[in-house]
């Protein structure tokens, strides 16, 4: 078995965050995993790695607040939503 190492995780999560299988979500988490991911704990590192394995559909709906997210990642998705807000209004 391969351990993967702190830098091949962190690029492999930001891969996924920029290529999820819809255009919107790639938009979404790549440029907030770009922006945060290095300066995570490994429990939000974690907990980040287990949110890339949810479905984009259940991702956006979540995101945008059309269906409750999950207890675990409520407060992640938010901040995620939030930074997403943030920079819309920057561009």
């Amino acid at each position: 078995m391969t351990v993967e190492t702190a830098e091949a995780r962190l690029k492999r999560m930001k891969m996924r965050s920029w290529r999820r299988g819809t255009k919107e979500m790639d938009l979404v988490l790549g440029p907030w995993a770009d922006a945060h991911l290095a300066d995570l704990s490994p429990e939000r590192l974690d907990l980040y790695d287990r949110l890339l394995t949810e479905n984009d559909q259940d991702l956006m709906a979540w995101i945008l607040g059309t269906a409750p997210a999950p207890g675990h990642l409520a407060g992640f998705l938010d901040e995620i939503s939030a930074y997403a807000r943030d920079r819309l209004r920057r561009e």
